[in-house]
């Protein structure tokens, strides 16, 4: 989809390009977003070989392994199950032509040059990421408090003797009860989309 025409069009390099929404539909990445459950493409950086696309569920890779081959292998790292870490962005010196932006996306450590020239698009990225990474870290603090809180309340119960309760039948409520529980920390803490942290951050 993505022949010669559109790359000069684009200009595009061995070096990175940060690509307009306009363009979005001349990129491979594009097909394989999942439109059907609302995804949407927030940020997008092409280089000859790759494709690193951000949207609100997760980042879509669409890998080659270089410029010359026609191959390519799709790569997807959805935030939900993935935690964005070390973040950070390393600007142009004086004979610089690229900046780069560096961050660890589970147990994939990605590092992306971009022509200097799309540093200010960039910073909005960075600071995008920056967000959901520390969102991440404090929606995991905060699960774990609520699973901590849930055992202390478990082990108060087994301090209860069989005298004063219908041991089955609590067990069936105490359990309904936890699992219930569970399910909406995990729903309030494990968030799938971070649509609203990019429109904040992303002024493209």
């Amino acid at each position: 989809m993505f022949g010669k025409v559109a790359a000069d069009m684009l200009g595009l390099s061995d070096v990175g390009a940060v690509i307009k929404p306009a363009d979005y539909d001349k990129v491979d990445a594009d097909d394989y977003i999942m439109h059907e459950d609302n995804e949407k493409i927030y940020f997008l950086i092409k280089s000859k070989a790759d494709e690193y696309c951000f949207t609100n569920l997760g980042l879509v890779h669409v890998d080659g392994a270089n410029a010359v081959s026609k191959k390519r292998m799709l790569r997807r790292f959805n935030y939900v199950t993935n935690r964005i870490s070390n973040v950070m962005l390393e600007t142009a010196g004086t004979v610089d032509l690229d900046v780069e932006i560096k961050f660890t996306l589970g147990n994939e450590t990605y590092s992306i040059d971009v022509h200097k020239k799309h540093l200010e698009e960039l910073k909005d990225l960075y600071k995008a990421l920056l967000k959901i990474a520390e969102m991440q870290h404090e929606n995991e603090m905060y699960l774990g408090y609520s699973q901590q809180s849930l055992n202390m309340s478990a082990n108060s119960v087994q301090h209860i003797t069989k005298t004063q309760i219908d041991l089955a039948g609590e067990f069936e409520k105490i359990n309904n009860y936890a699992f219930n529980w569970l399910v909406q920390s995990s729903s309030r803490y494990r968030v799938k989309d971070f649509g609203k942290v990019f429109e904040k951050y992303i002024n493209n």
